[in-house]
């Protein structure tokens, strides 16, 4: 039979759970945008480095297209730890750190031109 004088463990409050979900979900944010950045490291370097030695074409406009992909890879990694840190700042004071526009419209772009430019390759080749 329980002991009725013992005291209920302490249990952390509604707004601490919150809190810290939040802080676990700024980390596997940042996870996701470093897993993706060594995605892009990973495409940049069998477009620029494997492709061309397996097709026997010319290396230039691959290599030119791996620089691409991995300065997307490098942008992830920068922005993601950006991103990380605001989530955090934004869990403490209980704000909103919505991603910026202006970071949406240029991953877009770029991921856009970076995918043309590969599909204008790729037609070019065949």
């Amino acid at each position: 039979m329980p002991d009725p004088t013992a005291t209920a463990p302490d249990l952390p409050s509604p707004t601490e759970l919150i809190f810290k979900q939040t802080l676990m979900a700024a980390e596997r944010t940042w996870l996701t945008w470093w897993r993706s950045a060594l995605v892009a490291t990973a495409g940049a370097l069998a477009v620029g480095r494997v492709t061309p030695q397996a097709l026997h074409v010319a290396a230039w406009p691959y290599v030119t297209l791996g620089a691409g992909y991995g300065l997307l890879a490098v942008a992830m990694t920068l922005i993601g730890a950006g991103r990380h840190r605001r989530l955090k700042r934004a869990a403490r004071s209980a704000s909103d750190a919505a991603l910026e526009d202006r970071t949406v419209t240029a991953f877009t772009a770029g991921g856009t031109l970076l995918a043309l430019a590969t599909i204008a390759l790729v037609l070019a080749q065949s």
